[in-house]
């Protein structure tokens, strides 16, 4: 598959220090991603990332919410919202992007979740489905078409932002061996159908390739 350095971006999402190993929401392997992300970054003319940005306290966080534990819901104004362990807080090290991912490519740093009452696990739209973070703005101005989605969560992040990139008429592929999965109960395998039934192609970075000049 030929990249198209015009209207290609390659979309990083969330790989920061607390969502890899030794982080407080650890996802299994999500060090091992770095590498052929930093590769595929060489090869796109246009990156951008996206960074989980909480303020203390947030509502996915179940220490916010007596008697909860992490991987239990709580019933919101906006639906159901899973609860996680503190995760991704403004300013910490926790939040930082991991130190082994190559950022001088990055043209746009997007930063999402940090309303205090609604989570954020799309790039697009935060939980509530209606409110935007901006990016497709930024994607259509700058005449972006292609999204190709790296990173982490692929079963919540990653699927979320491709779902709702589609539904904004961008086209999304999501390379699949550079994310990695939380892995809760049958979260991949629905992951998969959601993709396949919004038509979302499943790619490995071995496929993407320079045309040749």
């Amino acid at each position: 598959m030929n990249i198209h350095s015009d209207t290609d971006v390659l979309l990083i999402v969330d790989l920061q220090n607390d969502f890899c190993p030794g982080g407080t929401l650890a996802v299994d392997g999500g060090e091992e991603i770095i590498q052929v992300i930093n590769e595929l970054g060489e090869l796109f003319q246009h990156v951008a990332l996206t960074q989980d940005w909480h303020p203390k306290g947030h509502i996915s966080f179940a220490s916010a919410h007596p008697g909860c534990n992490p991987y239990e819901s709580v019933e919101t104004e906006y639906g159901w919202q899973a609860l996680w362990p503190d995760h991704c807080v403004q300013g910490t090290t926790g939040s930082e992007f991991h130190p082994g991912l190559d950022l001088s490519r990055a043209e746009l740093v997007l930063r999402k979740g940090f309303r205090h009452n609604i989570d954020s696990y799309s790039v697009f739209l935060e939980n509530d489905h209606s409110t935007p973070t901006g990016l497709a703005g930024y994607l259509r101005e700058r005449r972006l078409e292609r999204l190709f989605l790296c990173g982490l969560a692929y079963d919540f992040c990653v699927r979320h932002s491709a779902i709702d990139g589609v539904a904004l008429d961008f086209e999304c592929f999501v390379v699949e061996d550079a994310c990695r999965a939380v892995r809760l109960p049958g979260s991949v395998e629905a992951t998969n159908k959601a993709f396949l039934e919004a038509g979302i192609q499943r790619i490995s970075a071995g496929e993407l390739r320079l045309p040749a000049k």
